[in-house]
């Protein structure tokens, strides 16, 4: 097998090639947290039980993004490699049977999350109203799952081919919806009823399956170089390849799932003030995760091209330097939620005691963002190498080896409360962190076929 020399470039070409990608996921991943945050802003002056049923909910429907990983996971790493060699046939039959993967999966997970959203709730702990507002809420977005797979998996289509606007365009659609139906719904206006929580799920629902229509008919077109074209039934060596990758991706994501919902089974037995003051500080710290899911995903698709190119120093150099770009942004939020984290959490609550229990954990969790920059960014990175082994082992074996336990030994034992919940998960992203940055500059990613 020949290589292809390696051209030597210069800083500003890389860096333009990194930000091309990283600019548009970063500011896509904006928009999700910032209509997050909209929503919680909404629901949280409706009171702290419509708050944590809002939060609960949330946490539950985040779990079927495992039957969507495995597959997009999958697609993303595969039409990055073909995309490398220029391989455009190859790719576009990934497309083909992403989708019809995709169709199987969000139809499962409709019927799951709509007939047992009220045992999953209080499988979680929740009780009278958030109960009842929860069980609406997660029913509402569960019912629009079968388009929301096809939004989530046609996005990784399109960012494998290195295509983010397209995405991001998307993105802005469904947030504009969601908003905009949320702020109309939630409260009443006009002559529509005021739904409470109920209507914050119907503009999360109605956004999303105008994401999945747009992608469905975008990618029917063709959009960068890719086009989902009917005809054949089920390539099954194509999807056993998909699973391959995605398949570990997918138990990452069972076991942090999982794992997270100890975590907040834990938070939630602290009370509801404790429990609204952790998701106003979650979605506030999640304002960080912009730049870092942004250069991950970039780093996604450029490493995985770079190897489908041969150029394994390309693929390094490209991560290194989104890290980096990642670490300076991350690094200057952990400042400002250091430095101002009652104002922050004041922007969605009023209540004195839900502010004062919710920031000193955000100024724990400003302490580790250049650690949580390094384990989204070498994720990503290895991910697009095709490696979700060593993201699986890292991400599960932390979250069950150290966040499960310590919070169980924190609360119920040491009583340390909301903090010590935050500084345990502090912890936890910290060591995935270092882990992650030790395994990728080993090397061994650069080896794997895919």
């Amino acid at each position: 097998m020949t290589t292809i020399p390696e051209v030597e470039e210069g800083f500003w070409t890389r860096a333009r090639r990194v930000l091309r990608l990283a600019i548009p996921s970063a500011g896509e991943t904006m928009l999700h947290m910032l209509v997050m945050l909209v929503i919680t802003y909404l629901v949280g002056h409706l009171g702290p039980a419509s708050l944590a049923a809002v939060g609960l909910s949330w946490q539950i429907s985040l779990t079927v993004m495992i039957l969507f990983t495995a597959v997009g996971t999958g697609a993303t790493a595969l039409i990055a490699r073909m995309v490398g060699a220029q391989d455009w046939v190859g790719a576009n039959r990934v497309v083909r049977q992403a989708f019809l993967v995709a169709f199987g999966a969000g139809l499962a997970a409709t019927l799951l999350f709509v007939c047992f959203a009220e045992p999953l709730l209080v499988l979680m702990g929740a009780e009278g109203d958030v109960l009842t507002q929860g069980v609406d809420f997660l029913r509402a977005v569960s019912s629009v799952f079968i388009v929301s797979a096809i939004m989530f998996i046609g996005h990784a289509c399109m960012r494998g081919a290195g295509d983010m606007r397209t995405p991001l365009l998307i993105t802005i659609v469904v947030n504009l919806l969601n908003v905009g139906v949320a702020w109309v719904l939630v409260n009443g206006v006009g002559p529509f009823p005021a739904l409470g929580v109920f209507g914050a799920g119907v503009g999360s629902s109605i956004g999303r399956a105008a994401g999945g229509l747009l992608v469905f008919v975008i990618l029917l077109r063709g959009r960068a170089g890719l086009r989902l074209q009917w005809g054949e039934g089920f390539d099954w060596s194509l999807i056993r390849r998909m699973a391959r990758i995605g398949l570990p991706a997918a138990v990452d994501q069972v076991a942090h799932r999982l794992g997270m919902l100890v975590f907040v089974r834990t938070i939630a037995a602290l009370g509801t003030v404790s429990f609204a003051a952790h998701q106003i500080a979650l979605n506030a710290e999640s304002t960080s995760f912009m730049p870092g899911w942004g250069f991950a995903i970039a780093a996604t698709t450029l490493v995985g091209q770079g190897l489908g190119a041969r150029d394994a120093r390309r693929s390094e150099r490209d991560a290194m330097l989104a890290f980096y770009i990642a670490l300076a942004f991350m690094s200057v939020m952990g400042v400002a939620f250091i430095i101002f984290a009652p104002q922050i959490i004041g922007i969605f609550t009023e209540d004195a005691e839900v502010i004062a229990v919710g920031s000193t954990p955000l100024r724990v969790i400003g302490l580790v963002q250049p650690l949580l920059a390094a384990m989204m960014v070498f994720s990503g990175a290895l991910r697009g190498a095709g490696d979700t082994i060593t993201p699986m082992l890292v991400n599960a074996g932390s979250v069950w080896l150290i966040r499960v336990p310590g919070c169980l030994l924190v609360t119920l034992w040491l009583g340390w409360g909301l903090t010590g919940v935050w500084a345990v998960m502090g912890l936890d992203l910290a060591v995935r962190g270092t882990v992650m940055f030790v395994q990728f500059r080993r090397g061994r990613w650069k080896k794997l076929v895919v």
